[in-house]
């Protein structure tokens, strides 16, 4: 069985604003030796603005054309990437975003971006990854 590739929303969630990439939360990712892709809808401006060039696993970002409140985005990734939804899973802060992503068939997580609640991502990923 293929290892499942962790989708991981950038802006809110991996990346908060003014400070660059949460470092509790890349340790909790880096427990997992699968793939990790970041999803953001950031343009070239957004890009540079939220510091993504410095991100340590590869970036998907359809310069929000369409933004991923859109199932097409999550479409044209799948193509993209050769998957199926059920070579990933995937955490998202925007509940358009989650409910996009679900229609689609991905197995999303509703991460809380206020409450920041690494052990219940952790408890997601756990459930999800071998499934």
């Amino acid at each position: 069985m293929k290892e499942k590739i962790i989708l991981v929303d950038a802006i809110n969630a991996f990346v908060i604003k003014d400070e660059g990439v949460f470092e509790e939360m890349h340790k909790v990712l880096e427990q997992y030796s699968n793939r990790k892709i970041v999803l953001t809808g950031a343009n070239d401006e957004e890009f540079e603005r939220f510091e993504l060039s410095k991100v340590p696993y590869e970036i998907f970002t359809l310069k929000h054309n369409p933004e991923k409140a859109d199932p097409e985005y999550y479409k044209t990734l799948l193509k993209h990437f050769d998957l199926k939804p059920s070579d990933v899973v995937y955490f998202e802060h925007n509940e358009n975003a989650v409910k996009s992503a679900r229609s689609v068939g991905i197995v999303t997580y509703h991460y809380d971006k206020d409450k920041k609640d690494l052990a219940e991502l952790k408890k997601f990923i756990d459930e999800n990854i071998n499934n």
